[in-house]
């Protein structure tokens, strides 16, 4: 059935990246080992109630049940105690194979969906696209045009809006600066260097036997040379080298065979 037919909106489902969830009675005991039944919330909009999770916790069993059955799951893949954990939904076909399908990270209490790829490139694009537009605004509200002069630029009102806008700058209040989390003193390299060796990346094997082959071949083609390199040697050691008698004379003054040529005058 159509609901635009019978005149009906639309349901317009919202962005789960614009949303973000918290409960304030679980922020103070949050931990590794609860930070699973707090994510299974019913009032979290980021939990399935028809996960796999859901069935071993109303079964009151382990979570370690979790690799012999097949769904859709919650696994708590990353701690950084007391401020941050990153819980990842997949769906799992066997023991040894499952595909992610969503991350979302805790921070602070606060429950947010880690953007995927698509998105923070759309957003980069959106927001880059935004400041070329309003540099060019910006930059095409300084020229001006005469009939007799042709096109020229006037920043005189932009030097009058500058100095107007350091006055009011001096005039308000400094603003003190709230101190610094442990999350964001530390950078985010030591999050991704944690999850590196964790997932290793593997080493191609066709690079390895195209790189031995090589190797194979260099080492051929220098002992070819090498042998070759010795027999030129050898050659050489026993190359004699003629050198024919000079005579005594030589030059103008000397004697010589040879009969002279006499040029004919014209």
């Amino acid at each position: 059935m159509n609901p635009g037919r019978l005149g009906l909106a639309p349901i317009v489902q919202e962005n789960p990246l614009w949303i973000s969830w918290h409960d304030s009675n679980w922020i103070p005991v949050l931990n590794p080992g609860n930070v699973m039944d707090y994510f299974s919330e019913k009032s979290n909009p980021f939990y399935d109630r028809t996960c796999n999770n859901e069935i071993v916790r109303m079964q009151r069993q382990s979570l370690e049940l979790l690799n012999n059955m097949t769904g859709v799951e919650y696994i708590l893949l990353h701690v950084q105690d007391p401020i941050l954990y990153v819980i990842r939904k997949q769906h799992r076909h066997s023991p040894t194979e499952a595909t992610p399908m969503a991350d979302y990270y805790i921070i602070a209490g606060t429950v947010y969906q880690a953007p995927d790829l698509a998105s923070v490139f759309n957003s980069r694009i959106l927001s880059t696209v935004h400041h070329l537009q309003t540099a060019f605004d910006e930059a095409s509200s300084y020229s001006r045009y005469h009939p007799s002069k042709g096109y020229s630029w006037d920043f005189s009102s932009n030097k009058a809006i500058a100095e107007k806008t350091k006055t009011q700058t001096k005039k308000e209040a400094p603003v003190k600066e709230e101190p610094s989390s442990i999350f964001q003193r530390q950078r985010v390299d030591m999050l991704l260097g944690d999850l590196l060796r964790k997932f290793p990346l593997p080493l191609p094997q066709v690079a390895n036997s195209t790189a031995g082959g090589t190797g194979t071949d260099i080492n051929a083609n220098n002992n070819h040379g090498g042998a070759g390199s010795e027999n030129d040697h050898s050659a050489s050691d026993h190359t004699i080298i003629k050198q024919e008698p000079s005579d005594g004379s030589g030059g103008r003054g000397g004697n010589s065979d040879a009969p002279v040529e006499k040029k004919m005058k014209m």
